[in-house]
C-alpha cells in the first residue's frame, strides 16, 4: 500500500511539472509551427523540390528550435540572477539600515490602509523576522517576485515543443520522400498544420485563461499570414531569379 501510494505521489508530482511548463511548451510549439510553415510555404511558392523542402525545414526547425530555447534559458536565467541580487541588497539594507527599512514598510502599510495600533503590529510582525521581512521588500517596494521554474527546465520544455510541433509542417513531404505518394503535399500539410494551431491555440487559451475560439482563431490567423507572406515572397523571388535568366 505504501509502495503504491508512493507511486501515486510521483505521478501527481510528474504531471505537476508537466503543467508548470505548460506555457513554455505552448509557445515554444507555436513558434515551430508557424516558423516551419511558412520556410515550407515559401518554398513551395519558390517551386522548390520536395528534398529541398526538407532540408530547408529540417535546418529551420533544428537551428531556430536551438536558438529558442537557448533564449529562454538563458532569459530565466538571468531573471533568477537579477532577483538574487537585488535579494542580496536587501538583505544587506535591513541589516545594515534596518530603521530606514522599517520605514519603507510602515509606508507601505500605510498606503495599504492600516494605521494606529494594527500599523504597529503589523509592522513589528513582519522586522521580527530577517527572511518574512527581505520577502515584503522584494514584492511590494521591488515588485519582484521569485522565479520557482528551472532555466533548463524551460529551455527543454521550449525546444521539445519546437521541434515536436514543428515536425508536423514537415511530416508529408518526410513521408512522401520514403513512400512515394500522388497527393497534394501542400494541402495536407496546411491541413495538418491547421489542426496543429487547433491544439495549440486551444491549449494557449488554457495557459493564459482567455476564450478558447478567440485563441484559436489568433494562433490559425499568424500561421496563416506568415505562411502567405512567405509564399508570396517565394514566388516573386523565383519569378524575378528565372526572369533575369
Amino acid at each position: 500500500m505504501g509502495h503504491h501510494e508512493a507511486k501515486i505521489h510521483q505521478e501527481i508530482k510528474f504531471l505537476g511539472n508537466l503543467q508548470n511548463y505548460l506555457r513554455e511548451f505552448v509557445y515554444g510549439g507555436i513558434d515551430g509551427a508557424v516558423t516551419t510553415f511558412a520556410v515550407v510555404a515559401g518554398a513551395v511558392g519558390a517551386n522548390l523540390d520536395a528534398s529541398i523542402i526538407i532540408i530547408l525545414g529540417f535546418a529551420n526547425l533544428l537551428a531556430d528550435g536551438f536558438s529558442m530555447s537557448v533564449g529562454a534559458y538563458l532569459s530565466s536565467k538571468s531573471e533568477k540572477e537579477n532577483y538574487n541580487k537585488h535579494r542580496n541588497i536587501e538583505y544587506w539594507e535591513v541589516d545594515n539600515i534596518p530603521e530606514k527599512e522599517r520605514k519603507e514598510i510602515v509606508e507601505i502599510y500605510t498606503a495599504k490602509g492600516f494605521e494606529g495600533e494594527l500599523l504597529k503590529k503589523v509592522v513589528d510582525v513582519i522586522v521580527s523576522d530577517r527572511d518574512r521581512w527581505v520577502d515584503e521588500m522584494m514584492k511590494d517596494e521591488l515588485n519582484m517576485i521569485e522565479e520557482t521554474k528551472s532555466p533548463l527546465k524551460i529551455g527543454l520544455a521550449t525546444l521539445i515543443s519546437f521541434i515536436l510541433i514543428g515536425f508536423i509542417p514537415l511530416m508529408v513531404y518526410v513521408y512522401d520522400f520514403f513512400n512515394e505518394t500522388v497527393i497534394d503535399l501542400f494541402f495536407w500539410t496546411s491541413l495538418f498544420t491547421g489542426i496543429a494551431f487547433v491544439v495549440i491555440g486551444w491549449l494557449k487559451s488554457y495557459v493564459n485563461q482567455t476564450n478558447v475560439f478567440k485563441s484559436v482563431l489568433e494562433t490559425l490567423a499568424l500561421g496563416f499570414v506568415a505562411a502567405l507572406v512567405a509564399y508570396f515572397v517565394g514566388d516573386f523571388l523565383e519569378s524575378l531569379i528565372m526572369s533575369s535568366k
